[in-house]
């Protein structure tokens, strides 16, 4: 006799059929596999000590502070533990509860939402001379080669930019951003590239995104994270994709002591208040990708956080995109050239993709699909 201890869900899941065990009974099982730790913030505490006794009865738990049970303060936060199953017998029990247990209810639904089935490689092309990774830049026909050479490599996005946004970079005039960027524009339209793959525009000019739309682009790459009323408009009116990206600050000031009291919480609260503000103005959530802003205005544990965290912003039910190719954060847990941040770079994304990212913006794309292709091999 032999015993040894199972790994993914998957696995467990492929024994249990092994083995003979009723469909039905796998699939409940499947639900009681994997543990959720769930942070709650704000929570008033008649609503925590009810929450606490509903967790207990389905056999899940709640982390409460002392003195929870005599009320001492109104608001208190806690950490929900429980499996997908008890979950979902929560949120049925919540939704007749006072205090604020209604909301939840909503909010644990949210949570509960499915990893992405596929992931997509995003390329990047910078159309300037002062991007921090010189390896990126290219202009006239060695910009169109090198679009060319990541469709071929793998590369079903296309992110082209024509003004840095590195720490400390300075703006760019919108007239020469758009010399940069229309010999491009003007060779996705002529080739018709936008027949073999879906194009951003890296901007938040309206005039360069205008003209970029008007020439096959299909995607907005806003790291101002939708602050411009008229870039969502755009995206609506052309039928377009948007991604909305989270920074503190600006490129100039984003990295001078960023701070945060909870960076998971407010670049959740940032997401929920953008979404909403874009469904407002008529784009759909479907139509809406999500960046966390790596290196934006955000520290190394900042960074690192929002990594061990990033399946948390499923719950905007919007495709999530990570983009964090041989940036700094790299050099500062191993100190490293740009140059040599390859195998960062993917150890990072890799993690992303475990934790929901269905985008992945790079600047290796061959090397890329070669690691995704490993990974999907282990996991699926």
């Amino acid at each position: 006799m032999k015993a040894y201890r199972l790994g993914e869900v998957k696995d467990r899941i492929a024994l249990l059929e092994g083995i003979g065990a009723d469909p039905s009974g796998v699939r409940i099982m499947a639900r009681k596999m994997e543990v959720h730790w769930i942070a709650i913030r704000d929570l008033r505490t008649p609503g925590a000590n009810i929450l606490k006794q509903e967790a207990l009865s389905v056999g899940a738990d709640l982390a409460v502070p002392a003195g929870v049970i005599v009320c001492e303060s109104e608001r208190v936060n806690a950490i929900l533990l429980a499996t997908s199953s008890q979950l979902r017998i929560l949120q049925s029990k919540l939704k007749t509860q006072p205090f604020g247990l209604k909301q939840l209810a909503v909010q644990l639904a949210e949570l509960d939402r499915q990893l992405p089935r596929e992931v997509r490689i995003m390329g990047v092309l910078n159309a300037n001379d002062d991007s921090f990774y010189a390896g990126s830049r290219f202009q006239g026909a060695a910009a169109v080669e090198r679009i060319e050479g990541m469709i071929e490599e793998g590369a079903e996005i296309v992110d082209i930019g024509g003004v840095s946004s590195r720490p400390g970079s300075e703006p760019v005039p919108s007239e020469e951003e758009l010399s940069r960027v229309a010999p491009l524009c003007a060779a996705v339209r002529e080739h018709r590239l936008f027949e073999r793959a879906l194009f951003s525009i890296d901007s938040y000019t309206p005039e360069v995104v205008e003209y970029a739309l008007e020439s096959g682009f299909g995607l907005i790459n806003d790291i101002t994270g939708a602050s411009d009323d008229r870039l969502v408009d755009l995206a609506v009116r052309y039928g377009a994709y948007y991604c909305i990206m989270h920074m503190q600050g600006t490129p100039q000031t984003m990295q001078k002591n960023p701070s945060y009291e909870d960076v998971t919480a407010e670049v959740d609260e940032f997401f929920a208040e953008r979404v909403a503000k874009c469904e407002e103005r008529g784009l759909p959530r479907e139509r809406i990708v999500l960046d966390v802003g790596i290196g934006f205005g955000k520290s190394l544990e900042h960074n690192l956080t929002l990594l061990r965290n990033h399946r948390n912003f499923l719950r905007h039910g919007c495709e999530l995109l990570i983009g964090a190719s041989r940036k700094s954060m790299i050099d500062r847990i191993l100190p490293t050239p740009v140059e040599e941040r390859l195998p960062g770079t993917l150890a990072i994304h890799l993690k992303a993709v475990e934790n929901g990212a269905g985008i992945v913006r790079c600047h290796d794309v061959a090397e890329h699909r070669q690691a995704l292709a490993v990974w999907e091999a282990i996991v699926s």
